[in-house]
């Protein structure tokens, strides 16, 4: 890869970071992939040039995901079970599909959010004099 006008000491055009996450893409740029797999991380942004080995978001977004996605599916789940009481394996039948989809969903795009918010507030960077 080659340092030119997409090289890493290409400045960015600035993006809203968030959004860029949430449609995983490089929040830096915008431009680049944010995944190598479903939920690896790329090393460098192939746009440009990014540096994400030092970003670590560990298991921040699977636990939000968990709290989004799992809060609608069982508080849904305890009303139609205490005003029509169908049998379990039918509430499971409905409810485990729909937990585990909505996780899926959400969690590429909640990991992506999670590293845009790690690099607007400059996680990892030592502060010097503050």
């Amino acid at each position: 890869m080659t340092a030119g006008p997409t090289g890493p000491n290409h400045q960015p055009a600035r993006i809203d970071p968030i959004r860029a996450g949430l449609l995983c893409r490089c929040p830096n740029c915008g431009q680049g992939p944010l995944y190598a797999g479903f939920l690896k991380v790329v090393e460098r942004c192939e746009a440009c040039g990014f540096d994400f080995t030092r970003l670590n978001t560990g298991d921040g977004a699977a636990v939000f995901v968990m709290q989004i996605a799992g809060a609608p599916v069982v508080f849904g789940a305890l009303f139609v079970q205490i005003a029509y009481e169908p049998p379990i394996w039918a509430m499971l039948l409905v409810a485990l599909p729909l937990v585990a989809g909505l996780s899926l969903g959400l969690m590429r795009p909640g990991k992506g959010v999670m590293i845009a918010l790690q690099m607007r507030n400059r996680a990892g960077q030592a502060r010097h004099g503050e």
